[in-house]
């Protein structure tokens, strides 16, 4: 019996269309700050945890230094965040929001409970499945 290709039948494909889809629901909203779904999470973590490094920023965000570092550019550019070599060791980049920055924390803010509700799934639901994705990475859910 041969083997089934069918896409809706793989995970993986699940996971990668899941996630296309959430982070559609967040382009109405970063669009127009002209903003990127991966600009806003280093922001996210800017506004949550205040500067911090760009080893510890890609950590959090689990990117490598290659894909970041354009991605700090582009922010900076656009004047959200300033990168300056840290005071006790110059290897070290930190990143800062600028007041341009943490203004759009007021204007965009937490979208991650306005977008779960148009996911249609329960509080209950919504919970599963971040167990569950956290268990399949192999990491454990923070609260």
């Amino acid at each position: 019996m041969r083997e089934s290709t069918a896409l809706d039948r793989m995970i993986c494909f699940q996971l990668y269309a899941a996630s296309r889809a959430m982070t559609a629901l967040y382009r109405p909203h970063l669009d127009p700050h002209g903003l990127t779904y991966p600009q806003y999470l280093v922001l996210r973590v800017l506004w949550h945890d205040g500067p911090t490094t760009v080893r510890d920023l890609g950590r959090a965000l689990r990117l490598d230094s290659g894909t970041l570092s354009p991605l700090l550019k582009r922010l900076e550019a656009q004047g959200h965040i300033v990168r300056r070599r840290g005071a006790h060791d110059e290897r070290t980049v930190e990143v800062h929001p600028t007041d341009t920055g943490l203004r759009l924390q007021t204007d965009i803010g937490d979208l991650t409970q306005a977008l779960a509700c148009a996911t249609g799934l329960t509080t209950d639901e919504l919970t599963q499945l971040h167990t569950l994705l956290h268990r399949a990475r192999g990491t454990t859910p923070t609260a």
